[in-house]
Parts: C-alpha cells; sequence; structure tokens
C-alpha cells in the first residue's frame, strides 16, 4: 500500500457523516489550509495571524494591511460555510460555487475593480487572464462554461474523487470565472468536492507554489491532468503524513 492509500484509507476508516466529524477530522488541518491557501498568492498572510484569528476571532499587535486582515478572517468564514454545506450536503453547484466566492473576497476588492462593476459572489464581468498561457474565459462564456463543468461532475464515483478534484481545479483555473479570488475559490471548492466524495482534503503547501503553477499550466497548454493528479497525490502525503506514520487516527 503507498502512502497516498495510506491517507485515503485512514481518512475512510473515520467514517465522516456529520459536520462535526468532519471538524474533528480536520482538527489543526483547518488553520493550515487557510494559512497556504493564502499565502500562495500573498506573502503577508502569516501563520501566527491565521491562527490568531481562527482560535480568537482577532489578533494583537497587528502591523499589516487592512487587505490581508480581511483575506484571513474571510477563509475563517468560508471554512464554517464549508462545514455547514458539508451537514446540509449542499450539492456541488453554481451557488455553492459563488456564495464561496463572496465570503473569500468580501471587502477585499480593490477600487479599480469596484469601479468597473466586479462584486463578490458574481462573475467576472471583464476579461482577466493569469498564468504563462494567459488563460481566462471572456465574461460572456463563463457561465456557460462554469455549468458545464460544474454539470460534467454531477455523476462521480468516490473511487474518481481525486481525478474528479483535478480536472474540476484545472478546468476552474483555466476558466477563470472571477474577477478575484480564483485560486483560493478553487482549492477550497476542490477539497469540498473530495470531502464529499468520501476522499481526505489536501492542503497545496506554499513552498511547492512552484510545480503547483506548473501541474496547472500542463492542463492550460496541452490539457494534460496527470501532472495535477500526482502533484495532489503528493500533497495529499504530504498534508497527512504524521497520522499516515502512526497508521491510525489519534483518540
Amino acid at each position: 500500500m503507498t502512502d497516498y492509500e495510506k491517507a485515503v484509507a485512514l481518512w475512510q476508516q473515520k467514517q465522516i457523516a456529520t459536520d462535526a466529524d468532519l471538524a474533528e477530522a480536520l482538527n489543526g488541518h483547518s488553520i493550515m489550509f487557510a494559512y497556504h491557501s493564502g499565502r500562495i498568492e500573498n506573502d503577508r498572510i502569516t501563520y501566527h495571524d491565521t491562527r490568531e484569528i481562527f482560535e480568537h476571532d482577532g489578533v494583537t499587535s497587528y502591523t499589516g494591511d487592512l487587505r490581508t486582515l480581511f483575506e484571513i478572517r474571510n477563509a475563517k468564514e468560508a471554512y464554517e460555510f464549508f462545514l455547514n454545506a458539508f451537514k446540509e450536503r449542499h450539492p456541488f453547484d453554481e451557488a455553492f460555487i459563488k456564495e464561496m466566492q463572496k465570503l473569500l473576497t468580501q471587502n477585499t476588492y480593490d477600487t479599480r475593480r469596484w469601479q468597473l462593476g466586479e462584486r463578490p459572489g458574481e462573475y467576472k464581468h471583464h476579461d482577466y487572464v493569469t498564468g504563462r498561457e494567459e488563460t481566462g474565459a471572456s465574461p460572456e462564456d463563463v457561465a456557460e462554461e462554469m455549468a458545464e463543468l460544474l454539470e460534467e461532475l454531477e455523476d462521480v464515483e468516490d473511487k474518481n474523487a481525486l481525478t474528479a478534484g483535478s480536472y474540476f481545479h484545472a478546468k476552474f483555473e483555466n476558466i477563470h470565472p472571477f474577477a478575484d479570488g480564483n485560486g483560493r475559490v478553487g482549492r477550497l471548492a476542490m477539497n469540498y468536492l473530495l470531502v464529499l466524495h468520501n476522499h481526505p482534503p489536501v492542503i497545496i503547501h506554499e513552498e511547492d507554489r512552484k510545480c503547483y503553477y506548473e501541474a496547472l499550466e500542463a492542463w492550460d497548454s496541452v490539457q494534460e491532468l496527470e501532472p495535477l493528479r500526482i502533484f495532489l497525490k503528493e500533497q495529499t502525503v504530504k498534508t497527512w503524513r504524521k497520522r499516515i506514520m502512526r497508521l491510525s487516527w489519534p483518540g
């Protein structure tokens, strides 16, 4: 059994059925996910500030900028939404994606985007591209492309969870549906899809961002999914390594 297979087996042995089960299984990891996911695109985010906000809903002696503080606070609210959505088995649909984006980006849109009519929770109204390949669907095509993507994922079998998660993340980032927050939304939404299909969520570690971007670019340039799937397997092992080493869940 590979370490990746051990991580999946240990997660499934937990038999997570409720939001309380999920919160217990993610104990500690929710802070690490928010820290790494936020820091991939914002180096001003610190683990200390993230932990303070998640555990105490505030920070002391903060000297950073206000946008960074909002981004961390938003990550906490999005995580709470993540748990509640799992409790209600909210479908992986457009309403879910838009609400998650709204929570992750509220109070963080810059003046230029706001003046252009962009709003959290809405698909982009103007062209924004990303990555070496300058990818991104045109605003008039976003709704249709997102609807097609989400429809493709309606009947995923649990055994194909990682492939489905990889496919969603690659295509979502390629569509680039929002004016801001696409990376953070894509990573958290992918994890929701994974846990819905009894697969452990993945922390994409900020120190591995170069490999992460290269894996996404493999899809953008030649529609090759395997580099991202392999990368996510490796990150799954890295995320749950301590529990894999113990070969059992604590307590």
